[in-house]
């Protein structure tokens, strides 16, 4: 698992989709290429001062640390968007709270899947009726 650190990385996987909780935000993005799992933190300014910033980005880049990799689909990008809350959330909540985060990310993207599939099968509606003509 690798880290993303360019400005126009963190920009790509803002476009893709995205999953609040309590503590956080997470953001996914698939890449075409066959690299590793990349995962980004940041915290804005609004969030507090300086050490209170840093604390929320250690405490989130612990949860993926402890978090199993199973959980990450292959050749994605993550981004972990820190709140505030993060400063005095149960440890174990927000775990439980990036797993589920996670599976519903997953299940948006099968279902993005599916239906990218579908219209792609179906066709056009003007080619949908000729067929049904013939």
């Amino acid at each position: 698992m690798d880290r993303l650190r360019q400005r126009a990385d963190f920009l790509a996987v803002a476009n893709g989709a995205r999953v609040t909780s309590a503590a956080f935000v997470v953001q996914s993005r698939r890449r075409d290429d066959d690299g590793p799992i990349r995962v980004g933190f940041t915290v804005s300014r609004k969030n507090g001062t300086a050490t209170e910033r840093n604390r929320i980005r250690r405490r989130l880049r612990e949860l993926v640390k402890l978090l199993d990799v199973i959980s990450m689909r292959p050749h994605s990008d993550y981004v972990l968007v820190g709140r505030r809350a993060a400063l005095n959330r149960d440890f174990a909540t927000m775990l439980d709270d990036l797993r589920s985060a996670l599976h519903r990310l997953d299940r948006q993207a099968s279902k993005q899947a599916k239906a990218f599939s579908s219209e792609v099968d179906t066709g056009s509606r003007k080619e949908n009726a000729s067929k049904q003509r013939v």
